[in-house]
This record gives C-alpha cells, sequence and structure tokens, in this order.
C-alpha cells in the first residue's frame, strides 16, 4: 500500500494529510464524543441568541443587531474546521484536497478576520452609547449599524485573499503531512519545497497589523468607556454600564488572548501540540464560550430567552411583546 505521507518529489501535491490529535482509538472516540457535544451546543446557543433578537422587537437596536451578526459569524466559524475535524477522529487516512485545503484556510480566516471587524464595531458601539448618549441615536441609527454590520462582511472576506493566493503558489511536492487539525499558513508554508522568506514576512506583517489594530482600538474605545462610567454618579447606572461591556471585555479578552500567542507571539519554537491547543480555544472554545458569557451578563438576551422558550413550549408563533 502507497505511503499517503511521502510524495515524490517532482510530482506536486495534490492531497494533504492532517494529523490532528495522534492517540490510541478510545480516545479518539472520546474526543469525537466532546468536540460533538461542544459543536451541538455552540449551535444551539448562539441560534438561541439570534432567535431572540429577530423575536423580540426591543432588541432591534444597533448593540443587538451587530450580536446577532456576531452570533451567525462564531456558528459559520465553528463549522469551518469542526466537522471536518469530527470526520477525522473516526477516519483512518484524515486526508484534505489540496483546494479543500486552501478553502478551509480561506474560510477560517476569513470569518476570524470578521470576527476581529465585528469586536471593533461593537466596542465603537458602546462608546457612543456611553461617551456621546445624546448623539448615539442620531449618529448609530439602524441602517448605519446594518451598513456597519456589512462592511465588517465585506472587508473581512476580502483581507485574506491575498495571503491565500501568496501561499496557494507555492510549491509543495512532498511531504504532505500537516502536523494540525487544520490548514494553518505556519504549518502549509514549512512543507513548501523551497524557502518563502518574502511570502512568510508578508503574512507576519499582514497578521500584527491586523491583529494589533484592531486591539488598539478595542482597548482605547473601552478605556474611554471605563473613565465616562466612572465619572457617573449613581451607582446603579455604573453597573448597568459595566454589565453590558463587562461581557464584550470577556469576549475580547478570550479572542485575541489566544490569537496573539498563536500568531504574535514566537511560537515557532514551541511543540506543535501547544500550537494545537491555543488554535483549539481560540477556534473551538471561544465560540462556545460566546453565548454563554453574553447571556448570563445581559438581563435583556436572559429576558428574551425566557420569552422565547415560553414561545416554544407553548407553540406560540406570535411575535415577543411584553
Amino acid at each position: 500500500m502507497k505511503d499517503l505521507g511521502r510524495n515524490n518529489h517532482s510530482d506536486p501535491v495534490s492531497v494533504f494529510i492532517l494529523l490532528g490529535f495522534p492517540c490510541t482509538w478510545e480516545i479518539q472516540v472520546l474526543l469525537f464524543s466532546l468536540f460533538s457535544v461542544i459543536y451541538v451546543l455552540t449551535l444551539i446557543g448562539n441560534l438561541c441568541i439570534i432567535c431572540s433578537v429577530l423575536w423580540d422587537h426591543h432588541l432591534h437596536t444597533p448593540m443587538y443587531i451587530l450580536l446577532a451578526n456576531f452570533s451567525f459569524l462564531e456558528i459559520w466559524y465553528v463549522t469551518s474546521t469542526v466537522p471536518n475535524m469530527l470526520a477525522n477522529f473516526l477516519s483512518e487516512t484524515s486526508t484534505i484536497s489540496f483546494s479543500g485545503c486552501f478553502l478551509q484556510f480561506y474560510f477560517f480566516f476569513s470569518m476570524g478576520t470578521t470576527e476581529t471587524f465585528f469586536l471593533s464595531a461593537m466596542a465603537f458601539d458602546r462608546y457612543l452609547a456611553i461617551c456621546r448618549p445624546l448623539h448615539y441615536p442620531t449618529v448609530m441609527t439602524v441602517p448605519r449599524c446594518i451598513r456597519m454590520a456589512a462592511y465588517c462582511w465585506v472587508c473581512g472576506f476580502s483581507c485574506f485573499l491575498l495571503p491565500v493566493y501568496l501561499i496557494s503558489q507555492l510549491p509543495f511536492c512532498g511531504p504532505n503531512i500537516i502536523d494540525h487539525f487544520l490548514c494553518d499558513p505556519g504549518p502549509l508554508m514549512k512543507l513548501s519545497c523551497v524557502p518563502a522568506p518574502a511570502t512568510e514576512i508578508t503574512c507576519a506583517v499582514f497578521n500584527s497589523v491586523l491583529i494589533f489594530s484592531t486591539f488598539l482600538f478595542i482597548t482605547g474605545s473601552y478605556a474611554l468607556v471605563i473613565i465616562a462610567v466612572l465619572k457617573v454618579p449613581s451607582a446603579e447606572g455604573r453597573q448597568k454600564a459595566f454589565s453590558t461591556c463587562g461581557s464584550h471585555l470577556a469576549v475580547v479578552s478570550l479572542f485575541y488572548g489566544s490569537i496573539m500567542v498563536m500568531y504574535v507571539s514566537p511560537t515557532a519554537g514551541n511543540p506543535a501540540g501547544i500550537q494545537k491547543i491555543v488554535t483549539l480555544f481560540y477556534s473551538v472554545l471561544t465560540p462556545f464560550f460566546n453565548p454563554l458569557i453574553y447571556s448570563l451578563r445581559n438581563k435583556e438576551i436572559k429576558k428574551a430567552l425566557r420569552k422565547l422558550l415560553r414561545i416554544v413550549r407553548f407553540g406560540q408563533r406570535q411575535p415577543l411583546k411584553n
């Protein structure tokens, strides 16, 4: 039988092998069960937020429109990697075609980029609502919010076209084993037949600019929000503002903390297992925790979820009302 991990160096690679998490069959089944449950709960949690915003007319505001878009993004973000990872747990040869690998690479990182833009938009929305409350209704209108969300989607899916194109043009002639559970640019570039320092530098600079520019914008917005909140005379007002921004900051910390460890800190010398765990955190666990964070810390979402559950329980079909 031909060894799939080896390839004649004169032939271009047509398939890659995702090494994933090499372990015994029993542990593979255990991991399959664990990530299947996490995946289903992630879908349910984010769908609940989307349905709550759609059904409750009181949540048809810029903040919750952005949140619903964010939850919709999280569903597809986790779907771009987890189903393939689950299939590979039960497969003897975890292969992925050349085009399939780069499609996964493009969609996964495009949605990750879109997430950074949505987190920035949500931070800007909270800055306007708390620091410029008198101007907020006229500046952040629903049509303008919808346009902002559209810009996030378009820019997010446009940014990674160049890195994907540059890496796809590298010569891949063997070996074809990717020591990861997804098509990540780092392991992919290591499989190139020839060194590609220009491509590596371009991708590194691109990642750093994208991550740090959005992160600084978000932290700057929330720094201004915190300063404004501390000036609020009533304790109830401060608590409400901190409660709203606290959930956003928790999500930002989870997402940016993990991607900075992966793409900004020097991880090249770390074992592949460490990189897999970090990737697993921001690609699977963060979308899982986001609905919990927003639903547990947001009274309006909890109220809308309770109404939605009553509708599902009693089979009512009319929109949510007080």
